[in-house]
């Protein structure tokens, strides 16, 4: 019996109505930016499965440095212990972060991220004697699954029946050039009334909305308006960190600098679940106390998992490169060249690209799942390509190892289907 047979009679999986989607694909294989089936199909990854395997699928590069690690440690209790990969892992990765980070607490996913970014922005005011409890954050935005992720997320088809249980957040429009004062006015007057504890966004690109972009300078006025106030701000870069943007972090455009930040996807190159909230020095300080209950109380069992450590290390120092600094930019100028030859398509209602991620809006009416999308998703898949649009977005986001050859078959296939709608 294949695999996909054998899949349905035990797994769930996410983000899929098992009714109206039954089948799932298996695959068995992967190699740098493909994918193998159990039917011997291959598949371009032009979204490097949801955006981790930047360096390519089992680059042998990481896999080697993991193996070793293996061998002389695998887990140890981050609790009361600390171990080489951390520590190595913790000074490259200050290195690279904006210069105002200096604390790294260790967690297993992106949501879960937020959700520390979260409790540390409330425990700050707490243990400060403050009582803030209120955020704010971007309409549309996605910050994860877990409930104070849920909270801040502004995508309700993800939380209908949850909502009564969230947290309290107000939501603002991201900046877009134009509306950069009235944004404000709308902060200023939402702080008046309740003073505000923190700001949770996604810097520059909202994923799970489309890669819908916005813009600098606005989002710089909305940073320096919370830092005026002791609003904390939270930078959701689970997916726009490691140079997708086209910057080590998005976080990098701006002035102002995030108090937080949150990471993981590509931290650790797709080989292993891992995620990261640093944070300034002086959000460290609020919880550097005598009195225990100021410390932050959360934990997880595979914190800072010495093979994860590794891996994110030999990914940082891959993202370093010259190799991949070159391949990036490579990829930025094919996309700019692709954008110029669609972007007047009569099917193409608009373009947006920053770094290499680059999106697409088709000018016809989609659902966000829904059968022309489905539609569009197995004609892509059919043809060797598999990306996955949102709605009527179709978008790129490919591992910095994909060549010119296998960029020019996924913009073919995109051009392609454009014909079948």
């Amino acid at each position: 019996m294949s695999l996909a047979k054998r899949d349905k009679k035990h797994l769930w999986h996410p983000l899929t109505q098992h009714k109206t989607h039954p089948d799932t694909i298996a695959i068995t294989k992967a190699a740098g930016c493909t994918l193998y089936d159990e039917d011997g199909n291959q598949y371009i990854d032009a979204i490097a499965s949801w955006y981790t395997c930047m360096y390519g699928h089992c680059n042998p590069y990481i896999t080697k440095r993991v193996t070793e690690q293996m061998q002389q440690l695998d887990q140890v209790v981050f609790s009361g212990f600390t171990h080489e990969p951390a520590v190595k892992l913790s000074e490259a990765l200050v290195a690279i972060l904006p210069e105002n980070q200096n604390k790294i607490f260790f967690s297993d996913n992106g949501s879960t991220a937020v959700e520390i970014g979260i409790k540390m922005t409330l425990q700050y005011h707490f243990n400060k004697g403050e009582k803030r409890q209120t955020l704010v954050a971007f309409e549309n935005g996605f910050h994860g699954d877990t409930f104070g992720a849920m909270s801040v997320s502004g995508l309700s088809v993800y939380n209908g029946p949850f909502e009564d249980f969230f947290i309290d957040v107000k939501r603002i429009p991201t900046p877009n050039g134009q509306n950069t004062s009235t944004i404000l006015k709308l902060l200023k007057s939402i702080h008046e009334q309740d003073p505000l504890a923190g700001f949770v966004y996604e810097p520059l690109v909202q994923g799970a909305a489309a890669m819908k972009m916005h813009n600098v300078e606005g989002l710089n006025a909305i940073l320096n308006f919370c830092k005026d106030n002791t609003i904390i701000t939270v930078a959701d870069e689970v997916m726009t960190g490691f140079g997708k943007t086209g910057k080590f972090f998005a976080s990098d455009y701006m002035e102002i600098k995030p108090d937080i930040m949150c990471l993981s996807k590509a931290l650790t190159a797709g080989l292993l679940p891992m995620a990261i909230t640093s944070c300034s020095q002086n959000i460290y300080d609020a919880f550097y106390s005598d009195d225990l209950k100021k410390g932050l109380f959360h934990g997880h069992t595979y914190s800072a998992n010495p093979l994860a450590c590794t891996a994110a290390l030999a990914g940082i120092e891959l993202l370093q490169s010259d190799d991949i600094q070159k391949n990036i930019q490579r990829i930025i100028e094919s996309h700019s060249k692709f954008d110029y030859k669609i972007k007047s398509h009569p099917k193409v209602e608009s373009t947006r690209q920053l770094g290499i991620i680059y999106a697409l809006d088709l000018n016809v009416e989609m659902s966000r799942y829904g059968g022309l999308r489905d539609k569009l998703f197995q004609y892509f898949m059919n043809h060797g390509v598999f990306l996955r649009p949102l709605g009527n977005t179709i978008y790129i986001l490919a591992p910095y190892v994909i060549s010119d050859s296998e960029l020019e078959k996924v913009y073919k296939t995109i051009l392609d289907a454009l014909e079948i709608l």
